[in-house]
């Protein structure tokens, strides 16, 4: 479980607090006006910013100083940040070892994960020969690499079109379940989160509220959440 324990990150005047815990195998969007401090949540939580005050916990144990290649985490981007000169095989190996130096079963781990995302027979691929949606799936593959019980989504699949960020959103949440993986994942789209997440955290002036149930807040917004949606 990762708990947020009174946590306050501040910067150039910005305050974001946060006080809350995520359950195992959650599925959680997080939402809320732009500016509002969603990816600096993300960024909290996966080491590349540290908190001023409060601690971080994984199962109990304080991860609060810990570099993102030592916390729970694999998180995948709005860019995907493929690496152009890798082939598609290469940058999904990087989320077990960046020497790129793999062993037997780890080689078998990569081509299982392309496979299941719908890559397999793409692996000499480069980024530049791919569709938006098997980019997606490239980077994708590299988080679930990664084999970590976290999986942190700063609106990757923005750029795609509904209908196919509807089906990776799908691919995401089968994965998750497989996986027995928990999933925070950041979104502009309300609808992304009505389809995908259990329950959503709202992040509106200065706070991270706990996650609620999703059809529950939707269906009886709180004023922050109203404002977003334009329903004020």
């Amino acid at each position: 479980m990762l708990t947020l324990e009174n946590i306050r990150y501040e910067q150039d005047g910005f305050v974001l607090r946060a006080d809350f815990s995520l359950r195992p195998e959650a599925r959680v969007a997080v939402i809320g006006p732009s500016g509002a401090g969603k990816s600096t949540l993300l960024s909290l939580i996966g080491g590349f910013i540290t908190p001023q005050s409060g601690r971080l916990l994984w199962d109990g144990q304080n991860i609060t100083q810990n570099t993102p290649s030592a916390r729970p985490v694999a998180n995948l981007f709005q860019e995907g940040n493929l690496f152009p000169h890798l082939s598609v095989y290469e940058n999904a190996a990087l989320g077990v070892n960046v020497s790129l130096r793999l062993s037997a079963a780890e080689k078998a781990r990569v081509h299982g994960a392309l496979e299941r995302v719908g890559l397999a027979g793409f692996e000499a691929r480069k980024p530049a020969q791919l569709s938006g949606g098997q980019a997606s799936r490239a980077a994708l593959a590299r988080a679930l690499c990664q084999d970590k019980p976290l999986l942190l989504l700063d609106e990757p699949f923005a750029a795609l079109g509904p209908a196919l960020r509807r089906e990776m959103l799908d691919l995401v949440g089968e994965i998750a379940t497989e996986h027995r993986r928990a999933v925070l994942m950041v979104s502009h789209e309300p609808r992304d989160a009505t389809q995908f997440a259990q329950a959503v955290i709202v992040v509106a002036e200065g706070v991270a509220e706990a996650p609620q149930d999703t059809a529950t807040l939707f269906a009886k917004p709180p004023k922050a959440l109203r404002a977003y949606l334009g329903d004020d």
